[in-house]
């Protein structure tokens, strides 16, 4: 005899779902958006938890995103302390994109600031933001120059690659080495022959610095199957009188 089957009863219909709720409280971030005002050395972090919030979940909503990208720029070109100006600048480093560029471009001539704001343009992966680091390196000096010029390392900046080459004159030593070193982490052809007119003819003092940005420089190459630029570049580092771990080491990547 064949078994009843389990009669199954359907769920009531509970009617239409409610809206989705957004996860940010507008209401608590206009009130941290209030505080950056106010905000300065020894003031309470937790003010600004809200806008962390809100940065943390605009990753994942494109709209979110840019309408908070758009107001964090917007407060940075505002009459703000410098702290509250820096904690804007990690903010932007977070969710920025070229909309931002502008407003931290501005401040890489700002001692208090230029480090933050060239951080920040580094994570922007937008070719605006090269374009930003480039444009400003001319009217730089000093310690904010030498930041920038890393900042385009860092970027792996092509389009540098002839800006750097005519820093590897330049008067100060800080400038000049850092020059060499973002060469050597660019790692095009450029860079490469940039460096190898330099070597010879390089101070003593910024000497050690351009050949481990030869090294670096090689070992792109290397990476991107271009060895024999790479080689070449290493027989001219070989031929200038280094210190002995930088001539060993060249000589090992000679040999391999």
């Amino acid at each position: 005899m064949a078994k009843a089957g389990k009669t199954e009863s359907k769920p009531p219909d509970a009617g239409p779902l409610p809206p989705v709720k957004s996860p940010v409280d507008k209401a608590a971030l206009d009130t941290a958006f209030e505080a950056l005002k106010t905000f300065d050395y020894g003031s309470a972090r937790a003010a600004l938890l809200p806008i962390d919030d809100a940065v943390a979940l605009a990753a994942a909503d494109p709209k979110a995103r840019k309408d908070l990208e758009g107001r964090l720029a917007g407060a940075l070109g505002t009459n703000l302390s410098k702290p509250a100006k820096g904690f804007l600048c990690r903010m932007l480093a977070r969710i920025g994109s070229a909309d931002c560029v502008v407003a931290l471009a501005a401040l890489l001539d700002d001692a208090d600031l230029s480090v933050l704001a060239r951080a920040s343009l580094e994570q922007i992966p937008d070719a605006a933001a090269g374009k930003a680091l480039r444009d400003r390196l001319p009217a730089l000096q000093g310690m904010a120059k030498v930041g920038v010029i890393q900042s385009l390392g860092a970027r792996r900046d092509a389009e540098s690659a002839p800006a750097l080459a005519a820093l590897l004159n330049d008067a100060d030593a800080h400038v000049a080495g850092a020059a060499a070193a973002a060469l050597g982490e660019i790692g095009t052809p450029e860079s490469a022959a940039a460096l190898r007119t330099f070597l010879p003819r390089a101070p003593q003092a910024i000497l050690p610095t351009a050949a481990d940005a030869a090294l670096v420089c090689a070992d792109r190459l290397t990476a991107a199957n271009r060895r024999d630029e790479a080689r070449t570049l290493l027989e001219t580092t070989a031929r200038c009188t280094l210190p002995k771990h930088i001539a060993a080491a060249v000589q090992r990547r000679l040999a391999g």
